[in-house]
């Protein structure tokens, strides 16, 4: 590789691919210090200063992952995650379907030994502290006790290397704090966290903590994990346009300009392009899912997830987590 690090793109994956990820991919080669591979095909991808890796075959959003995955072997999804088993990229990012980006990358980067499953680490927002990292956001709907362990340590180590952390806090998502509450699931997972070295385990959180200063990694199964993180961005997005619908208002009075100047700061960091992408913890590589309405300025910000990831050597560290 070249000094810089290099990030393969999915130029064909998301809603307003490929113009919009073809603009975030190259805004990301000028301004991040890294080189971009634009994966897809050609003749839709048109005029770029980006090199193009051609991919003949697009995974849709409603397709079945495993399938999809498996027949389409030249499509932009599957040659993207081989840039990375081949050495060609440090870190691949998509903002196509979710389950093939999780399909494709376990099988073709492969998955670290002794994971089990690999899990979807999102970054929430909390305004005014640190960000919470949530996982399973999406990955395995169904899981297994011991498998929330080792979204545990892998949560864990994330955090530390992606926002600093000397001991994560590591809560674990329930109806309420007591240990006995929660479904089976939960209440099985919650003695084998306890007792788990390693990690900074809190005990059970409740939602209303996920945006608080009250923990740093939140574990759940990747159903939960999804609706939890879904119902936020709607809420959010919800309140930020209300709020901002009110004090356009000309009735809202001279202070409505001053209070708007003020809040815009606030939208942004709650705006989901802000964070980027989640990260796909588990496989053998970094793999960056981008959500599927994602613009230029959050391809920008996935890409640049990708290489802090690259460069901390995160998969080294998850790594060294499972083997504690």
């Amino acid at each position: 590789m070249s000094a810089r690090p290099t990030i393969a793109l999915d130029a064909m994956g998301g809603d307003n691919a490929p113009s919009a990820i073809v603009a975030g991919g190259e805004k990301a080669a000028s301004e991040l210090g890294v080189d971009v591979i634009l994966v897809g095909r050609r003749d839709e991808i048109g005029e770029t200063t980006l090199p193009v890796v051609e991919a003949s075959e697009v995974i849709d959003m409603a397709d079945d992952p495993a399938r999809s995955v498996r027949g389409m072997k030249d499509s932009s999804l599957v040659r993207g995650a081989e840039l990375v088993r081949d050495g060609a990229a440090a870190g691949f990012v998509s903002a196509g379907n979710t389950g093939a980006m999780v399909a494709a990358s376990l099988l073709r980067m492969g998955r670290i030994k002794g994971i089990a499953r690999p899990a979807v680490a999102t970054t929430i927002p909390v305004p005014g502290t640190t960000p919470t990292v949530l996982l399973d956001s999406g990955a395995i709907a169904d899981c297994q006790p011991q498998w929330l362990v080792q979204f545990a340590q892998m949560g864990s180590a994330f955090a530390s290397r992606r926002f600093g952390y000397e001991s994560p806090r590591v809560g674990l998502l329930s109806i309420g704090e007591e240990e006995s509450k929660g479904n089976e699931l939960v209440k099985e997972a919650h003695p084998l966290l306890a007792e788990l070295d390693g990690i900074n385990f809190i005990g059970n959180v409740e939602g209303r903590d996920i945006m608080s200063d009250a923990v740093d990694v939140v574990v759940i199964d990747g159903f939960t994990g999804n609706v939890v993180l879904k119902t936020l961005e709607g809420a959010l997005r919800s309140l930020v346009g209300a709020v901002f619908g009110a004090l356009a208002d000309p009735d809202a009075g001279e202070g409505a300009a001053s209070a708007l100047g003020l809040l815009a700061p606030l939208a942004n960091e709650l705006d989901p392009d802000t964070s980027g992408g989640a990260m796909l913890l588990g496989v053998d590589g970094v793999s960056i899912i981008g959500h599927g309405s994602s613009n230029a300025v959050a391809i920008v910000n996935a890409i640049a997830v990708a290489r802090d990831m690259a460069e901390a050597e995160l998969v080294s560290a998850m790594r060294s987590a499972i083997g504690r």
